[in-house]
């Protein structure tokens, strides 16, 4: 399959705003996963199927290091394979119900205070978000004042509007300008919501609540931030806003304001620094297919789950030897 890719190798600008389907052809998935990247992938085999132990090397001096994310690396053929892996980590590798329920309040009563602030114009409870990184960031290019992030910001912000700031920055005269503004509001305001919640999930539930604003920006470069521009595509997926289709998140910004300022309105492939944003690899169309299974019915629905990746991930080395089926390919970067 490599070769073929090889032939004629893709560049990242082949798949700028021209996302290859998801339930496209290996060789074509292929293609967009590798562009302008790696010409030699690492197949899971049988010998490190059957290994006690996989290593994954770091070597600063070579610039290798496992700091990505999981779709950033890893590659099925088989597409229902590769979308099942990625809503399993949507949908079990998450924040307990205990956080979400925290964020879920704190969530509500934003929406009860914006609601009540405008009733006539704003029924819904609107409210846009920040995650404002300052702390000992190492990227000092975006340690903004608080002037600059709203002069970056303001053309996609309402006057007066109910505003969720989350920040690891504790002096609240810093943000002034904002205030000036915004109805701004943070997590320290909600404490009735967050009685008896251990304190340890703050960051966490401040990730909740800022991925569920109706306009968000985020720190660039902030993993962080990351999180939440991921979060905010898997609510695209299921809410089916506008661009959902293309992976897009219309009214997802960077406060930098400078070109990474809208990345998210249009579609890319993967590319360097991986680590320090998301990709609407990991969200497009994440549940194509699903609907299949989820009509046999609640039960089966799991069980079919369970059999699917117990029975993809124990054949699939002797599959490989017969009819080359089922194969999962990674790639280090």
């Amino acid at each position: 399959m490599m070769k073929d890719v090889n032939a004629n190798f893709p560049e990242v600008q082949e798949f700028i705003n021209k996302p290859v389907p998801v339930n496209a052809s290996a060789t074509e998935r292929l293609r967009e996963a590798v562009a302008g990247r790696v010409k030699e992938l690492c197949v899971y085999d049988e010998k490190m199927q059957e290994a006690p132990v996989v290593h994954f090397m770091c070597d600063s001096k070579m610039r290798v290091r496992f700091l990505t994310h999981f779709y950033a690396f890893l590659f099925f053929e088989s597409w229902e394979q590769d979308l099942f892996t990625k809503r399993f980590v949507r949908d079990h590798l998450r924040y307990a119900d205990e956080i979400q329920c925290a964020a879920a309040r704190v969530v509500a009563a934003i929406r009860d205070r914006a609601r009540r602030r405008d009733p006539t114009g704003n029924s819904n409870g609107d409210f846009d978000s920040f995650h404002i990184r300052k702390g000992d960031f190492q990227y000092k290019s975006a340690w903004l004042e608080a002037d600059q992030i709203y002069e970056n910001s303001k053309d996609e912000l309402q006057e007066n509007a109910t505003v969720f700031v989350a920040t690891d920055h504790k002096e609240k005269p810093f943000f002034k300008t904002l205030a000036d503004h915004c109805d701004l509001v943070f997590l320290s305001d909600f404490k009735e919501e967050l009685k008896d919640v251990n304190t340890n999930y703050f960051g966490m539930i401040d990730q909740l609540v800022a991925s569920r604003g109706r306009v968000f920006f985020g720190c660039f470069h902030s993993t962080f931030s990351g999180f939440i521009y991921r979060m905010r595509g898997y609510h695209s997926q299921k809410e089916k806003v506008e661009g959902w289709d293309q992976g897009v998140l219309p009214k997802s910004y960077y406060y930098s304001g400078k070109h990474e300022k809208s990345i998210y309105q249009s579609y890319g492939p993967l590319r360097t620094p991986y680590y320090s944003r998301e990709f609407p690899i990991s969200w497009r169309d994440i549940d194509k297919g699903i609907e299949e299974l989820s009509a046999i019915g609640d039960d089966s629905y799991l069980i079919e789950y369970i059999a699917y990746v117990y029975t993809t991930n124990r054949s699939s080395v002797h599959k490989n030897k017969r009819s080359n089926s089922i194969e999962l390919w990674s790639f280090l970067t």
